[in-house]
């Protein structure tokens, strides 16, 4: 629906975007969790949350041409609950990521595990006719529907509509977690009786993590890098 509205001309000329996703990153956990502090198993904030939220701007903003961006890991230890061990982490819990979209406007994107009170997920889209805000309670593929609202040569934010067409699952289905899941299922079933995929596919994938080393390419050097 965002997209949508970008498309048609509801905020002008994209001038800026920020999104940012502060979620529960706790300080300690079970050993059985803990595996997910090397980053070498590839299980962490850089390419899970990072990259469900800035795969979401690309798709409502446009494609990055040129970032720079920092990706750190500010706790540098976590408390096994079971063990009562304090084990070394390597795994970014923080990355921010500024940058250029193909249109020509900025955007910037902080993604944090934090230990207390994450603040959720929001992106904002501003253009020179409006602007388009869509928040969520946990992240933007996680937790309670998105809520969308938008401004048009105003100040104030008005709740903006989300068309029945993006439902796929039935009206009774549960929402949250599941209901992101069986929307993915719907439209799965819905291929292979068509055979026509709205689904993303394998070669999304891996353009979106060749992203995601370029991200972490201009961390390692200190430098901004243009994206392929």
């Amino acid at each position: 629906a965002m997209k949508e509205r970008i498309e048609a001309g509801y905020v002008g000329e994209v001038l800026s975007c920020h999104a940012v996703c502060m979620r529960d990153g706790p300080l300690e956990r079970p050993s059985s969790r803990a595996w997910q502090r090397d980053a070498s198993l590839g299980a962490n904030t850089l390419t899970i949350a990072n990259g469900h939220v800035i795969d979401a701007l690309r798709f409502v903003a446009g494609n990055f041409v040129r970032v720079s961006c920092m990706v750190t890991t500010q706790a540098p230890q976590w408390y096994e609950t079971d063990t009562k061990q304090l084990v070394d982490v390597t795994s970014p819990d923080n990355v921010l990521v500024g940058g250029k979209l193909a249109s020509g406007a900025v955007a910037s994107v902080h993604v944090a595990g934090v230990p207390w009170a994450g603040i959720g997920f929001r992106m904002d889209v501003y253009g020179r006719e409006g602007t388009l805000v869509v928040t969520g309670n946990v992240s933007s593929q996680r937790g309670e529907a998105l809520r969308l609202q938008g401004a048009q040569r105003s100040h104030t934010l008005s709740d903006l509509p989300i068309p029945d067409r993006f439902v796929w699952v039935p009206a009774d289905f549960p929402r949250g977690d599941p209901f992101n899941v069986g929307q993915m299922y719907a439209l799965f079933a819905e291929a292979v009786r068509t055979g026509q995929n709205r689904l993303p596919t394998f070669d999304t994938a891996v353009e979106l993590h060749r992203f995601l080393d370029t991200i972490r390419q201009s961390s390692d050097t200190g430098q901004a890098l243009p994206v392929a």
